[in-house]
Formats: structure tokens, sequence, C-alpha cells
């Protein structure tokens, strides 16, 4: 069975810091020939704000046809979703936010329908995983990123306990996280984790 790893690049600046950490992230499942990873660029998805119009509450579905039309049923597939994210202004940067809003198609599903959002047999054996980068060095800078990644995995079925994360900060200009004495081992090293516990939770 093939392991289904889908990864979203949140930031506005193509192969940036918080791009980079989740490619050393991925390398590991990448070079597994039982792992299948896709990458998404935010920037090339073609993902339009929520609406708040609710209309997923009595659809089951987004009235929007975008990008959300294809990584709708791929967040569903997939065994690892990992998104990563720059800090903007002390908070996720806006397309990574655009599409944790649009993850209210699956709110209604869950909360408001009470349908299943992932078949009863694949609940709490997906992993999620985030990472981020700042330019500041402040210890709290990532604090108010969380609660929007929370809400993304909580709505689509990943339990807080099973999210993963790498936070990096004081890497301010492109390419400053190759710099960092301990970004690339640790992000290798949480890649080579999430794998060997999705093969533990899909062997069970």
């Amino acid at each position: 069975m093939t392991i289904k790893v889908l990864a979203f690049a949140g930031s506005p600046r193509r192969h940036g810091n918080s791009e980079t950490l989740l490619d050393w992230v991925l390398a590991p499942m990448a070079m597994d020939p039982e792992v299948a990873v896709e990458k998404v660029p935010l920037t090339e998805a073609n993902i339009n704000i929520c609406r708040g119009c609710n209309a997923c509450e009595k659809l089951n579905k987004c009235v929007q046809r975008d990008g959300m039309d294809t990584y709708h049923d791929k967040i569903v597939d997939a065994d690892i979703i990992l998104l990563s994210s720059p800090i903007f202004c002390m908070g996720i940067a806006s397309l990574p936010k655009a599409l944790i809003d649009r993850m209210q198609v699956f709110r209604s599903r869950k909360f408001v329908l009470k349908l299943p959002v992932v078949p009863p047999e694949r609940r709490g054996k997906r992993l999620g995983v985030f990472l981020s980068t700042a330019g500041q060095d402040w210890p709290h800078v990532f604090d108010a990123a969380i609660p929007s990644v929370k809400c993304f995995y909580h709505v689509i079925d990943i339990k807080d306990a099973d999210i993963s994360y790498l936070m990096i900060n004081n890497v301010d200009e492109k390419g400053a996280i190759e710099k960092h004495p301990t970004a690339k081992g640790d992000a290798e090293k949480l890649g080579k984790a999430m794998l060997a516990e999705i093969k533990t939770r899909l062997a069970a």
C-alpha cells in the first residue's frame, strides 16, 4: 500500500526559509519507494478565500470552483499532511490562512451534518506536521499561529497529539535557514520519525 504524503508550502516567496525546511522534512520520505510525496506551493494552488456563506452546511461541499476541487479529496486521502508557513506580522501568512479557512467545508461536515471526514477505520492513523520560520528572535513569535494550525488539523480529523511541530526563529533573509546550526538535522530527523510512525499505524 502506498503511503500518501501531502505537503502545502505556504510562503508567497518560493524556495525561502519555510519551504526549505519543508523540503528537508520531505527528503527522507521521498526516498522511500513505499511513499508518494506531493508538494503543493500555495502560490500555484488557486485557492480562494472562504466567503463565509455557510452553504457547505447544507450542500456538504463548497460552492466555489477552484483549486480546492482538487485538494479536498487529496486532504481526505493523505496519510501525512504537512503545512509550512513563515510568520508575517506575528501570525500565519495569508496563503496558508486561506487554505485553513477553506476547511470550513470539513467543519460543516463534521459538526453540522454529522458526517465522517475520513472513514472510521482511518481515524487516528493520520499525522500532521507544521513547519514555520520567523525573522524575529522572540520565543513567543509562533504563538499566534498555533491555534489556526490546530484548527486546520482538528477539522480534518488529525488530533492535537498527532501534530508535530518544527519552528525556527531568527532566520529572516532568504537562505538564512541554511546557516542555522540544527534546522536541517532536526528536519530530516522529523521526516524519518514521521515515516516510521505512519508505517506502524498503517500496519496495525
